[in-house]
């Protein structure tokens, strides 16, 4: 764990993401879950366009400032991490279906975007009908 700012390029291996837009929003602090990266990155050259991630990785002190529970995946506790994906400009059916594809559990339905999580066992709440 460390600041956005501290990660080298040779250390990131996501080339259509940058540290700084899967580091907290309100720290600036990085956890970097590899797997979780890996399948963000596949979904994203599945889709063939840009996603615009609205969070990723939260620092205790900010998930609380927000609101958020305390074991959110979010935290990136237990070698999991979530992400929240923009769904405007985007077919949400479309990156729904990837997103599974590429193995994520978690899928949150929400008006303006799609939560998704690494957890293991399949998980959905919310609607977008």
């Amino acid at each position: 764990m460390g600041h956005w700012s501290d990660i080298k390029n040779d250390e990131w291996h996501w080339p259509n993401f940058t540290p700084k837009e899967i580091a907290c929003r309100g720290t600036g602090e990085l956890v970097v879950v590899s797997d979780a990266m890996d399948r963000l990155q596949t979904l994203r050259e599945l889709l063939d366009r840009p996603l615009h991630i609205t969070s990723a990785y939260r620092s205790r002190l900010h998930n609380a400032r927000i609101g958020g529970v305390s074991l959110s995946r979010h935290r990136g506790l237990g070698g999991e991490l979530a992400f929240d994906i923009l769904i405007k400009g985007l077919n949400k059916w479309e990156l729904l279906e990837n997103a599974k594809e590429v193995g994520f559990g978690g899928f949150g339905y929400y008006n303006s975007f799609l939560h998704i999580d690494t957890r293991r066992r399949y998980t959905e709440w919310g609607s977008w009908i």
